[in-house]
């Protein structure tokens, strides 16, 4: 009978793996990148804001914040966290 009880189980223990390996897991990596991307930005790089927008980073006012240059004397002040989407010129390594 014990059998039966714990068999009940291995269903949901089936779906908690594949929900893990198939949406969990990958999300995480995916967050991992875009926080290790947006820690490395220096000025000069150019970026795509969440809203679309691209532009050249001018100036890193803080760990919080970036000034981005959207046109010729126009900047615009974003979070760095969660106003930046990905980069433009990034430089992939051949192997």
């Amino acid at each position: 009978m014990e059998s039966s009880g714990i068999g009940q189980f291995i269903p949901l223990i089936l779906i908690f793996v594949i929900f893990y390996f198939f949406l969990i897991r990958p999300q995480q990596k995916k967050v991992k990148e875009h926080k290790a991307m947006v820690e490395s930005l220096k000025k000069g790089d150019k970026v795509v804001t969440s809203g679309g927008i691209t532009g050249t980073i001018s100036r890193v006012v803080d760990n919080d914040k970036v000034e981005i240059e959207i046109a010729d004397n126009v900047t615009v002040e974003v979070i760095r966290g969660t106003g930046i989407q990905s980069l433009l010129n990034t430089q992939e390594i051949k192997k």
